[in-house]
């Protein structure tokens, strides 16, 4: 099985008071820091617990140094996981709005730390579990303490040097998740500089999506990477996005298309542009 698994709102609704089942709310904003908090307390899928994105997914930025949102110490995580109470057969469902970026990094995570089998992301997010008629909690969870013990995985991850190594190898792909525009360098809405990393291909993690706003069936994502791939081996596939958020989204996608799981450039193009003597490129 994909360790890439998606549920409905009607299948989680229906399992929502299964014991154990931990729940997580990922939702947040680049542009309203406190959003994601604000729109848990109005009101949240019952028995969720929140993870923020800047404090639970994500570790203190060095300015200069580091990307917008890097790595979390994987022992914080854990402590924070086990707050939420994960255990390592927990099944754990993870929500945003809709697209499911801030989901998809949580997912990631999990997948770093060890824990790949009853890791779900709500497909179509708040939005479609809002269409569904389903109702929204202002209760907190109750939380029981969890084991959860992870470790981990450093094969999964690249720094910006090893990105740099890799930008003369034809069996490389390099896949940005970020919109053609950003893309392209014609708009620069987050980072001081605009443009992508030579050598990268355009793959707007929106593509992942239907017109409803849940991911597309399998068969068309595979169909989609097959084309970016262009017959390169998809284990020598890398992500990167604006700070390593979205990025996670073509790594789910991937994998919910039979791909095993790439690696992440964690500290993306907000890294990679702290050093002048990294290239830039623009266009296509």
């Amino acid at each position: 099985m994909s360790i890439a698994q998606l549920i409905s709102p009607q299948q989680l609704a229906e399992r929502q008071k299964q014991p154990g089942l931990v729940i997580l709310d990922c939702r947040s904003s680049l542009e309203d820091l406190d959003y994601g908090q604000r729109s848990y307390a109005e009101g949240h899928i019952e028995g969720s617990s929140y993870a923020d994105l800047l404090n639970d997914l994500s570790g203190p930025i060095t300015k200069g140094v580091t990307g917008r949102h890097p790595l979390p110490d994987p022992n914080t995580l854990i402590d924070r996981l086990r707050f939420w109470g994960v255990n390592n057969d927990s099944d754990i469902v993870l929500y945003d709005d809709g697209p499911g970026a801030y989901a998809a990094r949580a997912w990631w995570l999990l997948a770093w730390l060890g824990k790949r089998d009853g890791v779900f992301i709500l497909d179509g997010g708040l939005k479609a579990w809002h269409a569904a008629g389903l109702p929204l909690s202002l209760d907190p969870p109750q939380h029981v303490e969890g084991r959860f013990e992870g470790k981990p995985d450093d094969a999964l991850v690249l720094s910006a040097a090893d990105v740099q190594k890799k930008l003369d190898k034809p069996e490389v792909t390099l896949i940005d998740a970020r919109a053609p525009a950003r893309f392209r360098g014609e708009v620069e809405p987050i980072d001081p500089i605009a443009g992508h990393i030579p050598g990268a291909q355009c793959a707007a993690f929106t593509d992942n999506l239907g017109p409803d706003g849940r991911f597309l069936p399998a068969d068309q994502l595979k169909q989609r990477f097959a084309e970016t791939l262009n017959g390169r081996p998809p284990e020598k596939l890398v992500a990167y996005c604006g700070s390593g958020v979205t990025a996670c989204h073509n790594l789910f996608a991937l994998c919910l298309a039979g791909y095993p799981l790439g690696r992440l450039y964690a500290g993306s193009w907000s890294e990679w542009i702290n050093d002048p003597q990294r290239g830039i490129a623009k266009g296509e």
